[in-house]
């Protein structure tokens, strides 16, 4: 029972090592702030989607409005294999797109109630990542398949105190879905790369709250602040792996594991400035609470405690934006942004599994007010991260050195519809 608990501890320790070692925050919750690489959200009132980034300001719209959107991720995420301690060729390591394309959407509905008071829904997600290695791949126990899932339903009031300050105040249901996969890889076992090593499913639900404040220095100047709580998940699902038996593996076996998880608190500051008629100006800092993440913890029902516990030691990083707006003709608005993006992972806990980095942003995008009720944003944007390299060990004692680069685009596309 000890030798099989200890297989298990590693097995589970390439899952906690790998599944969210990485930050893998969304900031796509909409298309309109897409174009300016999502700078002034906190303070720019441009359609429903503020239920998202700051509820404070459905107080600035007069009727009913419904906005839904959708975001294209094409990611450009590729490994260098650079060096090996098991006689390999790095060359094995290579790998020139580790991070498959995807689709985020979202949708959104403010209602107010009366010249003080108004509601809003929103469905969108706030975090989320996938990546896929092939089956054999060299370095198999960490990478495979690694994909987290988010969706939050959040439902928000918000209150008109006075003709310059709106507060509002929000709740959120988080629901999250996981499945990690990993592989044997290269081994001097002799046993098959493409064995699973470790197959964890499992999901979780649950509530955070979110809070924002609207205040307009005059009638074309206007702040915002937002804060969105953190949330604590414990994934619970199916765990496996192929390990033959004579190993102390599971040898197919299905147990209940457990993996606790929190999701960090997120805080925005933004500034909106009307600068004539035709040219709007607009910042954020974006400040993301990455220091609760500092461990994970496994459990199994052969163990009264954790099998695994390991530090991760994020930081807590900030995302700085600027963009501006130009209103080209009565129908077409035009909009520009650019934006940083810190990476709260330090050097030691970098992955292959999600190669973090600092992102830089380009943005450009478009709203075409098709008549006074409906428009149509469009949005795009060039992600450029920088070089890691970086040495990664497996628990056979095998060092994988590796070199990546990340990169990505984005194109978005929304519907806005007054009623």
């Amino acid at each position: 029972m000890q030798f099989k608990k200890t297989i298990l501890a590693a097995s589970l320790a390439l899952l906690s090592t790998e599944s969210f070692a990485a930050a893998f925050q969304l900031a796509e919750q909409n298309a309109s702030g897409l174009g300016r690489a999502y700078a002034g959200e906190a303070a720019i009132a441009d359609d429903a989607s503020v239920v998202a980034r700051n509820p404070a300001l459905m107080s600035q719209f007069e009727t009913a409005q419904l906005s839904v959107a959708a975001i294209y991720v094409e990611p450009d995420v590729s490994l260098e294999g650079e060096s090996t301690n098991n006689g390999l060729n790095p060359n094995v390591l290579n790998d020139d797109s580790i991070a498959p394309s995807a689709v985020i959407p979202a949708g959104y509905f403010v209602l107010p109630v009366n010249d003080k008071v108004a509601v809003g829904f929103g469905a969108f997600s706030n975090f989320g990542l996938a990546t896929e290695f092939a089956s054999d791949y060299a370095a198999g126990q960490l990478a495979g398949e690694t994909e987290i899932v988010t969706i939050n339903s959040n439902v928000s009031v918000s209150y008109k105190v006075d003709e310059a300050l709106t507060l509002a105040l929000g709740v959120n249901h988080i629901y999250a879905d996981a499945k990690i996969v990993r592989n044997l890889g290269a081994n001097p076992l002799g046993a098959p790369a493409n064995l699973e090593a470790v197959h964890l499913e499992g999901d979780d639900y649950g509530f955070g709250w979110n809070v924002g404040l609207a205040y307009d220095l005059d009638s074309d100047n206007r702040l915002g602040f937002h804060y969105r709580s953190e949330t604590d998940l414990t994934f619970e699902g199916d765990y496996t792996n192929q390990l033959p038996a004579a190993l102390g593996g599971l040898n197919g076996q299905t147990l209940p594991g457990t993996v606790d998880l929190t999701l960090p608190a997120i805080a925005e500051f933004s500034g909106s400035h009307q600068l004539n008629q035709d040219y709007g100006l607009h910042y954020s800092v974006l400040w993301t609470g990455w220091s609760s993440f500092d461990k994970l913890e496994a459990y199994v029902p052969v163990s009264e405690g954790p099998v695994f516990s390991k530090n991760e030691d994020f930081s807590d990083s900030i995302r700085v934006s600027i963009g501006g707006d130009y209103q080209l003709t009565n129908d077409i608005k035009l909009r520009a942004g650019l934006a940083f993006d810190e990476s709260p992972v330090a050097q030691k806990h970098l992955s292959i599994s999600i190669p973090d980095t600092d992102r830089f942003w380009l943005s450009f995008g478009a709203e075409w007010f098709i008549d006074e009720a409906s428009s149509v944003d469009l949005g795009a944007s060039i992600l450029r991260g920088k070089t890691q390299n970086f040495v990664e060990g497996d628990n056979l004692g095998q060092q994988w050195g590796f070199e990546s680069e990340g990169h990505a685009y984005l194109v978005g596309a929304q519907y806005n519809y007054s009623f």
